[in-house]
């Protein structure tokens, strides 16, 4: 498990983008429970996550409208499978409209940059 932690942040909204090698539903499902056992993003308000595995992709926007979708797009692009990709928020009290989603790709090419 890699975590990047504060890699972005804009109108009191900090995100991190954490990831590894993930198989299927059920594995993604550890891995964010797994991350979340650390308190800090246990308290995030969203733990959005994408994962390209056997049965196609699979998202989970935990909240985060449409942030699932962006990740598992770029993970296709990346021609990355059987890796999941975790983008955690923490909300900062402004809404930040159509700017999130540029706030998801920052973080998962951060991610994918470091691999």
């Amino acid at each position: 498990m890699q975590i990047f932690d504060n890699i972005l942040t804009d109108r009191g909204s900090k995100y991190a983008v954490s990831g590894g090698p993930c198989a299927d539903v059920d594995a993604a499902k550890a891995f964010v429970k797994a991350l979340c056992r650390t308190k800090k993003f246990a308290k995030a308000t969203h733990n959005s996550w994408g994962l390209i595995c056997g049965d196609g992709p699979v998202k989970n926007d935990d909240g985060e409208s449409g942030a699932g979708m962006v990740i598992v797009r770029m993970l296709e692009r990346e021609g990355l499978s059987g890796h999941i990709v975790v983008v955690t928020r923490w909300y900062g009290g402004k809404h930040l409209g159509g700017d999130r989603f540029r706030h998801v790709q920052t973080a998962v090419r951060h991610y994918l940059d470091q691999l």
